[in-house]
């Protein structure tokens, strides 16, 4: 696994370790990053450089505490005995889009591979209680968006998340699944075959560090990376109460295109995205809206003009 411009081991060893610090969220991390220089001298730093560097007294407890009981070292090697890479800001592989964002992740645990045509992302999200209709409408947009060459971003989550996955692999496209937990913490339970394919033909992300179980408050703070990766969020069905309305507002936020699917007037997994409608996100009623919305309609062109010639500079979008 490459360290990634310039940062050693010794240095990644210390971004992972910083990332299980509780309560020591990016802002912290930039903040101990630009004062010591490196996350390796911020590590060894004693309680009153830590405090100089601008973190609260508490946090600084909770450091010095972890200092006490982590290596570093190990815990990287654990990451690569579990077959993840690492990436933090520095990296050249972290992706640009999600880089940008406010409150970016400041690492990044993956299993898979990102690629370059995976910066086409759509996010595809909705309620864990979907509807038939709901189930077949989020199969067949992310099998047809990944058919049109983009990859379907999603959160692994039963219902509608579990058949945006799906169609996407069934079309032998691209997938990325955003989790709430560690790696080796798969969540839910049922879906740890559908990780293990996306793990093949994508990439799991998360930047829980392994370890970390998958409790209900890590759910709302992953799904600003599942927008903050896409160029859009489509949500397909969701009561007025969903966890997808958060990433509408995050993609929002982001400046991402949101895109909803109407349903019945009559049936709940619909009041929210009916109201996404209402309150101006583009209406799905096929792929197509999306691909168009989001000039993607000649995607699978572009990226093999790409291919053919990946030397010369071509405007893709």
């Amino acid at each position: 696994m490459s360290a990634g411009m310039g940062i050693d081991d010794r240095e990644l060893a210390c971004w992972v370790a910083f990332s299980r610090v509780q309560g020591l969220g990016a802002a912290r991390i930039r903040r101990l990053q630009a004062h010591f220089g490196a996350l390796a001298d911020a590590w060894k730093a004693p309680r009153a450089g830590l405090l100089a560097a601008g973190l609260e007294p508490e946090l600084v407890d909770r450091v010095l505490a972890a200092r006490a009981r982590r290596d570093p070292a190990a815990d990287l090697e654990a990451c690569r005995r579990l077959g993840l890479k690492v990436l933090t800001w520095a990296d050249p592989d972290y992706p640009d889009r999600l880089r940008v964002i406010d409150y970016s992740p400041a690492v990044l645990f993956v299993k898979g591979n990102f690629l370059p045509a995976q910066a086409w992302a759509v996010a595809v999200v909705g309620t864990r209680r979907p509807t038939y209709y709901g189930r077949q409408v989020a199969r067949a947009l992310s099998r047809d968006l990944a058919a049109g060459g983009v990859t379907v971003v999603s959160g692994l989550a039963v219902g509608i998340d579990t058949e945006a996955h799906l169609g996407a692999l069934e079309a032998g496209g691209w997938t990325l699944a955003v989790l709430g937990s560690g790696l080796d913490q798969v969540y839910p339970w049922e879906n740890r075959q559908l990780a293990d394919r996306i793990a093949e033909a994508g990439a799991l992300i998360t930047e829980f560090p392994p370890g970390t179980q998958p409790a209900a408050q890590n759910f709302p703070i992953r799904n600003r990376i599942i927008s903050g990766l896409s160029l859009g969020v489509v949500v397909v069905e969701a009561d007025e109460a969903s966890g997808a309305l958060i990433t509408a507002g995050y993609a929002a936020d982001q400046g991402r295109d949101v895109f909803a699917v109407p349903g019945p007037i009559t049936s709940p997994q619909s009041r929210g995205t009916n109201r996404l409608i209402q309150d101006g996100a583009g209406l799905v009623t096929g792929a197509d809206d999306i691909l168009e919305a989001l000039k993607l309609a000649r995607l699978n062109h572009q990226v093999g003009l790409r291919q053919a010639a990946p030397d010369t500079e071509l405007e893709l979008l």
